[in-house]
């Protein structure tokens, strides 16, 4: 069965887009039209339980609705390139325009300065307004009027439907498109990393409760608890309790693996409670790091959850995050903690910054890369280090903005 991809953005785009994507014949494309951007949350939302995945027909409407926190399955955007930029340049031209005097928006500026030079056109008075959330419709006509006025440009560029409707009325707009090229790409992209995932959410889970008190006793509520995962539950050789679920359900339930729903219940009725969910390609992988995983809950404190994956992946997750110790004794020296960790001093210090900065909101692997202005690979490992050192635990997932699964949260201490 195909997959069904949400084609959102202003009415006029979601039909080219639609047309140009209907010819691949990748997947079914349903038409999420909107009369203003300020609709993206509530079309995002209503189309639920339509969708497997969402296309925007620019950055804008995307960014929207990443701010608002509605994009729970993947979602991308047709970019707006050079090249786009490069055919409405010609088409000016073609029709005597002066286009070393315009105003663009939503582009990046070395984009923008990097496509005309290679045409060989001068870039002294072209004023650029990179796109940054929170960037309005109003602020992007301002953007092109003071343009005009101030810096006396000829033309203005725009991404965005309803700033073009205001702008043509003062001065001569032009609405930039996505190509063919970057509908086709962008949408094979989509549909690649869709599929990936609903092949990660049929990943066997299994999981591991561990309650005090004698081997084989019951607990007789345990059963109506673990319901909302949609397994089975069996009992171990060792009195322990194992579930059956798939990733997708436990990832959902858990809020991508940020909370265990019957884990505080389950530690007042019995004083102490732990429970390790393993998700491996086979029920054997995903036994064996249930199996750790519970193992670990129990070294973290009396009522734990973790969540163990492959490479060595673990998210622990505990009932209530504010009660859980701070790390004990003095404070380590910074050269010292340094070698321990196997870090450079100067990392690490650039690491107590960026830690310090996320107000104890967790820090991920893609902050870590920018941070330090490193590939996101060796933001990992460098994560990995700390989490060996104790420094840092893995407490969940969130959603950034890229597609895929979303990255683990660690929250470090400094």
């Amino acid at each position: 069965m195909p997959l069904t991809v949400g084609v959102t953005g202003p009415e006029d785009l979601v039909h080219k887009v639609v047309a140009v994507g209907d010819r691949a014949g990748s997947a079914r494309l349903l038409p999420l039209p909107y009369r203003h951007e300020d609709e993206t949350t509530d079309v995002v939302v209503g189309a639920r339980a339509r969708v497997d995945a969402l296309l925007f027909t620019g950055v804008v409407p995307h960014a929207l609705a990443e701010a608002a926190g509605v994009l729970d399955r993947p979602a991308m955007y047709v970019p707006y390139n050079g090249a786009t930029l490069l055919r409405a340049l010609v088409e000016l031209l073609r029709l005597g325009h002066d286009v070393s005097r315009v105003s663009i928006d939503t582009l990046r500026r070395d984009e923008v300065l990097e496509t005309m030079a290679e045409a060989k056109l001068p870039t002294d008075r072209v004023r650029v307004l990179p796109y940054r959330p929170g960037l309005t419709s109003q602020d992007i006509v301002d953007f092109h009027l003071e343009a005009r006025d101030a810096k006396k440009t000829r033309v203005a560029i725009t991404c965005l439907g309803s700033a073009f409707h205001v702008l043509e009325q003062h001065t001569h707009a032009v609405r930039l498109a996505p190509s063919r090229h970057s509908i086709l790409a962008t949408l094979q992209a989509l549909v690649l990393a869709t599929a990936g995932r609903h092949s990660g959410d049929a990943q066997v889970a299994l999981g591991i409760v561990d309650l005090p008190g004698a081997a084989g006793e019951a607990d007789a509520r345990l059963t109506e608890d673990i319901r909302v995962l949609g397994g089975s539950l069996a009992e171990l050789p060792d009195g322990r309790r194992l579930v059956v679920t798939t990733r997708g359900v436990l990832e959902t339930v858990t809020e991508r693996f940020t909370r265990i729903p019957f884990l505080e219940p389950l530690a007042a009725r019995h004083g102490t409670a732990h429970v390790g969910f393993g998700v491996g390609r086979t029920a054997a992988e995903a036994e064996a790091l249930a199996r750790r995983a519970v193992g670990r809950a129990r070294a973290v404190g009396g009522a734990a959850g973790v969540v163990s994956m492959a490479d060595d992946v673990d998210i622990v997750i505990a009932p209530d995050p504010s009660l859980e110790a701070e790390p004990a004794g003095p404070p380590e020296s910074p050269a010292l903690l340094a070698r321990r960790v196997g870090l450079h001093p100067q990392t690490l210090g650039r690491l107590r910054e960026l830690a310090a900065e996320d107000r104890g909101a967790g820090v991920t692997a893609h902050r870590v890369a920018e941070h330090l202005s490193v590939q996101q690979r060796t933001a990992r490992r460098i994560l990995k280090k700390l989490e060996r050192a104790g420094v840092a635990v893995p407490t969940g997932s969130r959603q950034e903005g890229q597609t895929g699964r979303p990255p683990i949260v660690y929250r470090v201490h400094l």
